[in-house]
């Protein structure tokens, strides 16, 4: 996989500080959304309007799948997902690194308290897989992916929701300074604001668009296909396994 450590772009909150990588990024982003988990989903609606239940409902239904089809959805938070899930007639189970965003979900679907790199499921038993907004959040994307593809059935179907940026001058313009000046100053006034300090410098360990369909292809997808939402403030990315 390409590198996601490169280049001097890659700063949190505090000016200077480089952004974590490997275990040291493990265990500061489960202590950041363990600290955050109270607000998390107060901060998510108000943050994008609202916007963020109809991207994880379009999502739902991108992985194009039959009802009762069995969804794992991988760092799972407190649960919209899965909600969507449900509500689309899907068997869902969650799986997130943070205990504390685990004892904040709002699903009676079971949930797992475990790393992505590393799930507690047997091969090939998945029809789908979901991910809301982690793949920056990851230690290694290139092994998610490959566990993505692991606990699949050959023929499933993955729809991974993430952050990305307008290409349109005067709505990419807006975008930058909303979520990189905007967002931090509700983050710090209404929850941790070194948290939502980092949270919208962590796209820096996010590969383009086309990267991230080559990677998915080197993980054993097909099909792999970016669809941008929200006048292209988010993206979902869906594929099939082989």
């Amino acid at each position: 996989m390409a590198s996601l450590e490169r280049g001097p772009r890659r700063r949190d909150g505090r000016a200077g500080s480089p952004l974590p990588v490997g275990e040291e990024k493990v265990r500061r982003v489960r202590s950041m959304f363990d600290a955050i988990a109270p607000r998390y989903d107060l901060l998510n609606r108000l943050m994008t309007f609202g916007l963020d239940r109809g991207w994880r409902r379009a999502a739902v239904k991108a992985l194009g799948l039959p009802p009762a089809s069995s969804v794992l959805d991988v760092a799972c938070g407190t649960g919209d997902f899965c909600r969507e899930l449900e509500a689309g007639g899907f068997r869902a189970s969650g799986f997130d690194n943070s205990g504390g965003m685990l004892e904040r979900a709002r699903t009676n679907v079971p949930l797992v308290q475990a790393d992505a790199l590393a799930l507690p499921a047997p091969g090939g038993v998945a029809d789908g897989v979901t991910c809301g907004f982690a793949l920056r959040n990851v230690a290694d994307l290139g092994r998610l992916f490959s566990e993505f593809a692991r606990v699949l059935r050959p023929g499933g179907r993955i729809a991974l929701l993430e952050v990305a940026e307008p290409r349109r001058g005067i709505v990419r313009a807006f975008h930058h300074l909303y979520f990189h000046r905007v967002v931090p100053l509700i983050g710090g006034l209404l929850s941790d604001k070194d948290a939502y300090r980092y949270l919208p410098r962590s796209t820096a360990y996010l590969p383009s668009s086309p990267e991230l369909l080559s990677m998915l292809g080197r993980a054993g997808f097909r099909d792999c296909r970016v669809r941008l939402v929200g006048l292209g403030a988010a993206q979902i990315i869906t594929g099939s396994r082989t």
